[in-house]
């Protein structure tokens, strides 16, 4: 249970915030690389870490991510001519680079573009996503090379979809395990409805002890799940800070599959799930092989609506009552359907005050701990955890060990390897 005061520092993104100014320490995903994929195309609005900005590819395929109010009358740069390394806002013609600088003053007899410049933030196109900087220029750390961004694209997917809450109950969910063999539980194999199992460990085991190691970059959690009288299953995890997972794919034992939840404002946050096949075999080129594994790719998202669901609060996530009965546990189709509905009945940021934890919440506990630290060392101007690249090559995975068995040894030569 947290008091209101470190509640709210904990979810609270804009500038001058204590997680705000944290989160800024940290390349952050803005977009799909496809939302932009050729010079000169139309621009996108993003929204991110309570700012309305603006992205758009340049004639030379250079990524800007500025403001989206031109700064001459506030006029929205949306409606702008993306044109030969620029855009260019359709009010009054003034024109801004990637960098933000003004390079044109249609109205102006006599210009003084050198004189105006617009917040323009560093970019990166990697791994199928356009990763943002927002903070302060000498603090500028490495860039964020997850073994995922150097797959390639056979070897990958990225999907992302709006999710209305606050950004830190979303991710909380994510990096519980203990839910996942209930709320995302199917009652028969006798069903296309996605979802874990009858037969899977997960469902077999009973409920996990969870361990939590710190390291340099978050930490490595496992879920151990007694199956029987002779065996256990552990699934290993990784969290890199400040809102990444890692976990172990149902697809096979080369493929790690992930999250992103990335703040939009305090009440909205962007969800990015993705997958990777570290091995030499690609990812299936049919996707629906990866949502009956269990991977929900968010089929029924909706990108001309901000990516939005089509579940959502509104209709009740299309819940079905004779599905619930019968086929799954919620009656909700998808995976991470069932996990917005849940987080997002939370409300647009959980009262935290008013929690009764217990030991499977170990891991959300641990986040918050490395969360507030991370917002202390920020505030003394030191480097939080998750900003040097030792993560670069982590891994998640999970085994079944015969009971007694030194799993540790076994399991962590695979997530470092």
């Amino acid at each position: 249970m947290l008091d209101h005061a470190l509640n709210d520092s904990l979810s609270r993104v804009g500038q001058g915030t204590p997680m705000g100014e944290t989160m800024r320490r940290y390349w952050l995903p803005a977009l799909l690389s496809t939302e932009i994929p050729e010079p000169d195309c139309p621009p996108v609005r993003v929204a991110l870490m309570g700012e309305s900005l603006l992205a758009f590819r340049d004639t030379n395929g250079l990524v800007g991510l500025v403001q989206e109010a031109c700064p001459h009358r506030r006029a929205s740069l949306y409606f702008g001519r993306n044109e030969e390394c620029g855009i260019r806002c359709v009010y009054h013609g003034w024109k801004f680079d990637v960098d933000g600088n003004c390079v044109d003053q249609m109205n102006e007899p006599r210009q003084f573009n050198d004189q105006v410049k617009i917040t323009a933030y560093p970019t990166l196109d990697m791994g199928g996503v356009i990763w943002a900087y927002l903070g302060p220029p000498d603090k500028k750390p490495a860039p964020p090379e997850f073994e995922l961004t150097k797959a390639p694209e056979t070897h990958r997917y990225m999907t992302k979809v709006w999710q209305e809450c606050n950004w830190l109950q979303a991710m909380e969910g994510g990096i519980d395990t203990s839910h996942a063999p209930i709320l995302h539980r199917k009652l028969t194999d006798d069903t296309d409805e996605p979802g874990i199992s009858p037969n899977s460990p997960f469902l077999q085991g009973a409920a996990p002890d969870v361990e939590v190691e710190t390291t340099d970059y978050g930490y490595r959690y496992f879920g151990i799940r007694p199956i029987g009288e002779d065996q256990t299953f552990v699934r290993g995890y990784q969290y890199v800070m400040p809102f990444t997972q890692l976990r172990p794919s149902r697809y096979g034992k080369e493929v790690v599959d992930g999250h992103f939840w990335v703040p939009m404002d305090d009440y909205n946050v962007m969800v990015y799930n993705f997958g990777y096949s570290w091995g030499a075999d690609p990812l299936p080129e049919n996707e629906s092989a990866l949502k009956d594994s269990g991977n929900n790719l968010d089929e029924d998202v909706d990108p001309a609506n901000g990516f939005r669901s089509i579940r959502n609060r509104d209709n009740n996530y299309m819940l079905d009552r004779d599905v619930q009965k019968t086929q799954t546990f919620t009656g909700i189709h998808g995976i991470n359907a069932q996990d917005r509905a849940i987080q997002e009945s939370m409300g647009s940021i959980v009262d935290r005050t008013l929690e009764f934890l217990g030991p499977s919440d170990i891991a959300i506990v641990a986040a918050r701990k490395l969360l507030e630290q991370a917002m202390d060392t920020v505030k003394d101007d030191g480097e939080p955890l998750g900003v040097a690249p030792t993560y670069y090559h982590v891994r998640a995975a999970e085994g079944m060990y015969s009971k007694g068995e030194a799993w540790r040894e076994s399991l962590l030569s695979r997530m470092h390897p």
